[in-house]
């Protein structure tokens, strides 16, 4: 059995472990994009007949029980990994393979929905200028930006990730006011944003399936496992992650819900509503700020996407899971996977014309299945490999509690968009395909894929 060896394996080198609990935490919630409660908000409103901070609720509850599950594999294989590193060292390297391929579309289009986002601020701040004009521009200048260097600190980082939620913690104050004084529904305590007549079951699992896409990322802290000062902060990471989001998005899903009860002051901009929050609860001067916030925010993990998935393309092209020639190669000068930051650049253009609603459930759907299979993962690892199923304990916490985290995200799973399951169960079968071909019909091994994996001639000014 193999392990994940870290990326500078190659050169006799490991990685530098600078990391603590707490810069681990922020990154986590960097590439959460503590805004997008916001972005979502009319899309989810609609679905769940106003009741947002339920659907974040059902989600919270679901990824609390995923998250420990990370926690525990990040523990046991305590290797810059993810997902498919879990599937793979403890079911089979071809589930891995297969787990590996479907979370390839959270990948693809994270940076395609970071354009979206951004286009759906600016067609709002300047309405008389046409919408692919955006997508254009910033596709160009992120794509450029990356083709000359994929440099980025957890420092800078923390900096978008502070002025974010400092621009949040001030919107909730302004609308506590503005409640205070008969504004939305007039009271700051209420049961309401959580239930009332008219909100059912499905519907709020619906709206959970959309708001999954606000918790991608605090899995992506397992990527540091290998940086951090001691293996043993990962699990309080993973966990600390998910429960600081969660807080976030559902104190300002709540007093948001209060502020509008329905979609109505949105108009016609109910696919994203945050330029338009931003003007109502406290007018231009603040629609400004609190859009430079979300701009912020979702450009810096629009980067740290575009950068990550033209990685992991690269590693497996050097890998031959891909075409070698195009995805494995790295330019002269540059020192970057130029045609792969170019492919990803190319992708993201379709953001003129996909809404914000498919895309996250896309992106959920290689989430999701990702989320339900590091569960399983902890049953295989723990209760049948390790043999640690003979106690009440080691029962419950080795396959009680990842069992309810393996329904739960099931659950959610059935409840995505019709097209993103259809698209997604293409994009399974084709995978499968695929995997028929690497591995001659399964007589030879399977190559792996994760994006920390070592590469052979890989430069470490990438």
């Amino acid at each position: 059995m193999t392990t994940t060896a870290p990326a500078s394996a190659t050169k006799g080198a490991s990685l530098r472990r600078s990391l603590g609990l707490w810069a681990i935490v922020g990154l986590g919630l960097g590439y959460m994009t503590p805004t997008v409660v916001f972005d979502t908000f009319g899309i989810v409103s609609d679905e769940t007949k106003g009741a947002v901070p339920a659907a974040y609720l059902v989600a919270l509850v679901v990824m609390l029980f995923t998250a420990v599950s990370y926690g525990k594999m990040a523990g046991a294989i305590p290797s810059a990994g993810s997902a498919y590193t879990y599937v793979r060292e403890s079911i089979h390297p071809n589930l891995g393979f297969m787990v590996g391929w479907t979370s390839l579309i959270d990948y693809v289009l994270l940076p395609m929905v970071n354009c979206l986002i951004i286009r759906l601020y600016l067609e709002q701040v300047f309405p008389a200028v046409p919408s692919w004009i955006w997508v254009v521009l910033y596709c160009a200048g992120v794509t450029t930006l990356i083709y000359f260097t994929m440099r980025g600190t957890s420092n800078v980082n923390m900096i978008l990730l502070v002025f974010a939620i400092v621009v949040m913690a001030v919107f909730v104050t302004m609308v506590v006011v503005q409640l205070a004084n008969g504004a939305g529904d007039g009271t700051v305590a209420s049961v309401k944003p959580f239930f009332h007549d008219g909100v059912t079951l499905g519907a709020v699992l619906t709206g959970a399936t959309v708001v999954c896409f606000s918790f991608i990322g605090f899995d992506a802290v397992t990527m540091y496992a290998e940086e951090a000062k001691t293996p043993r902060v990962m699990p309080r990471a993973i966990l600390l992650t998910v429960l600081i989001g969660g807080a976030i998005f559902l104190v300002a899903a709540y007093f948001a819900q209060l502020r509008f009860p329905t979609n109505a002051p949105f108009g016609e901009f109910t696919d994203d509503p945050l330029p338009q929050i931003g003007l109502i609860v406290g007018g231009p001067v603040f629609q400004a700020i609190f859009v430079s916030a979300g701009f912020a925010a979702t450009l810096a993990s629009g980067l740290a996407s575009h950068a990550s998935v033209s990685r992991m393309l690269l590693v497996m092209g050097r890998n031959n899971v891909l075409p070698r020639r195009f995805f494995g190669h790295i330019d002269g000068k540059t020192q970057t996977p130029t045609f792969n930051i170019i492919l990803v650049g190319v992708i993201s253009l379709l953001a003129a014309t996909f809404s914000l609603e498919l895309i996250s459930a896309f992106i959920n759907f290689g989430a999701l299945i990702a989320f339900t299979f590091v569960n399983i993962s902890v049953i295989a690892w723990f209760a049948i490999r390790q043999g640690r199923r003979h106690t009440a304990k080691d029962i419950v916490r080795f396959i009680v509690l990842p069992g309810i985290g393996m329904l739960l995200t099931g659950i959610l799973w059935v409840n995505l968009h019709a097209d993103a399951l259809i698209g997604g169960i293409v994009w399974a079968v084709v995978g499968f395909a695929y995997l028929l071909f690497l591995t001659r019909g399964f007589r030879r091994p399977v190559a792996a894929f994760d994006e920390n994996q070592p590469v052979t001639g890989f430069n470490k000014a990438v």
